[in-house]
């Protein structure tokens, strides 16, 4: 199949893959495009109906400051960081032409598990990547130290909450790569009711 092949839901679901965030490149969703995205990901498992995810969209027009502000944070954690990396954390954010920032958001009052909550903000990640290849986009899920760093996320949320990751969203730069997939008899078995 070629990544143009979406002529079945299955064969959506089977060409889907990701892109390298630097590769992407416009044009992105539009506004339009990216509320049904985004309105997709959400159509997600979600045990007592919690919505324990967050969407920030970073636009164009902010990301000098996001650069800005992920370059200061680096800066005060690792303060012998070199002029490579702190060039690094300045390109993270002007990657692709759309950026979405998928913030865990649990509910911690609720009966419901941690867990289930920490899995149905995984599905509303991949519901996104999947509305933007169904869209014709491709997207790049990324996590790395700023997704682990306390000031980045205050940049976008409350102690709380967690970074799952930046997803960035635009048109593929070239044909996107098949990676190898694990062999299913490695991964998947069969249970007899043996104990």
């Amino acid at each position: 199949m070629t990544f143009n092949d979406r002529t079945t839901p299955l064969s959506l679901l089977a060409t889907r893959r990701s892109a390298k965030a630097r590769d992407l490149v416009a044009p992105g969703p539009d506004e339009a495009e990216l509320r049904q995205m985004l309105e997709i990901a959400t159509r997600t498992p979600d045990h007592g109906k919690l919505a324990p995810w967050r969407f920030v969209v970073v636009p164009q027009d902010a990301r000098d400051a996001l650069a800005a502000a992920l370059v200061e944070a680096y800066r005060a954690e690792k303060p012998g960081a070199g002029r490579m990396e702190l060039d690094t954390m300045d390109q993270f954010s002007r990657y692709a032409p759309t950026l979405v920032v998928v913030l865990a958001s649990p509910k911690l009052a609720s009966k419901i598990p941690l867990w289930e909550q920490e899995l149905s903000v995984g599905a509303a990640t991949m519901n996104l990547e999947h509305a933007a290849h169904a869209m014709g986009y491709a997207a790049c899920w990324l996590t790395g130290w700023a997704a682990f760093s306390d000031a980045v996320r205050d940049l976008f949320g409350a102690a709380s909450e967690r970074i799952a990751g930046f997803v960035f969203i635009g048109t593929p730069s070239r044909e996107l790569e098949e990676r190898p997939r694990p062999d299913l008899d490695r991964v998947v078995s069969t249970w007899t009711g043996a104990v």
